[in-house]
């Protein structure tokens, strides 16, 4: 690990990330807009903010809106609820779910049901035939959007993974006979220049690793982990105290407490990095939320 390494800060920048298939879908999207009753946008709970598609209402206009919050169980319920607040107060339901844990099925298709019931009392004073309800799926990559369609349909509908970008296509779902979903690519957006924005996907795994340097997302994750929620670096990884202008000091502390250790007791710093990413990756690092709502609303 170099001294430059070691040194490096966290610099506003603006980082490209827009594959061909994101700007596809989009259009495929506005094709498609006048087949879709509802819009089902699939948030992360520890990201309320910034897993939230800032162009989304540009995308779906006016069709109603519910935010399905995945990953509940591994959020820091006291911040993350200051979010559901905020966006209820904005007019949008939202959905709170724990994907790993319930089957939050029953739950989203009464909202859906009572969000459309307007519309259906319209039809049948007309005498007409209450026709499917059709549902919008879309969400940043990686947001538990394939997992909750999974749990909708109660089979295997789609490929899950912890990498972004395993949904290529626009598809059709069937839920029921009353429900069809329209399931979507993970979408961002052309260019990701808010600095917190970006670290927080990349800790998440939003975007693929590549896109950020490996170091500054992990050093990122610790720095926010020391900030927020200490006892998780105290629970985790016996980590009391860190210096934040010597991040390396952490990473071998880390190192030599997990073993990562390679020929000669040097510290294996890939191995090091790796595991504070799957640690949070996988949940096991949990109770955490990394948007502040202070910080964005003071």
């Amino acid at each position: 690990m170099s001294n430059q390494d070691n040194e490096k800060v966290f610099q506003k920048s603006q980082i490209n990330w827009y594959p061909g298939h994101m700007h596809k879908a989009k259009r495929q999207i506005r094709e498609k807009l006048n087949l879709i009753d509802i819009v089902f946008e699939v948030v992360d709970a520890r990201m309320p903010y910034s897993s939230n598609i800032k162009d989304i209402d540009d995308i779906i206009g006016n069709k109603k809106k519910i935010i399905i919050m995945t990953k509940y169980d591994l959020c820091d319920k006291n911040e993350t609820d200051k979010w559901i607040s905020y966006y209820n107060n904005r007019g949008i339901e939202v959905i709170p779910v724990d994907l790993a844990n319930d089957n939050p099925t029953k739950k989203i298709i009464t909202v859906v049901e009572r969000l459309m019931s307007d519309e259906n009392i319209k039809k049948e004073s007309k005498g007409l035939n209450k026709t499917k309800t059709r549902i919008l799926i879309i969400g940043i990559p990686n947001s538990g959007k394939s997992t909750l369609i999974n749990r909708l349909v109660g089979k295997k509908a789609v490929n899950v993974g912890n990498k972004p970008g395993l949904t290529k296509s626009l598809d059709w779902i069937r839920i029921n006979d009353c429900l069809e979903l329209l399931d979507t690519p993970g979408i961002l957006w052309p260019k990701l220049d808010e600095n917190v924005v970006a670290y927080n996907l990349a800790s998440l795994s939003a975007i693929k690793e590549e896109i950020l340097p490996i170091y500054e997302v992990v050093c990122y994750i610790l720095k926010t982990l020391y900030k927020y929620y200490p006892s998780k670096l105290k629970e985790r990884y016996n980590l009391d105290v860190i210096n934040e202008d010597d991040m390396v000091e952490t990473l071998d502390f880390i190192g030599k407490r997990r073993g990562c250790i390679i020929r000669g007791g040097e510290i294996d710093y890939d191995r090091v990095m790796s595991l504070v990413l799957n640690d949070i990756k996988s949940g096991s690092i949990s109770g955490i939320t990394f948007d502040r709502y202070g910080d964005k609303n003071e």
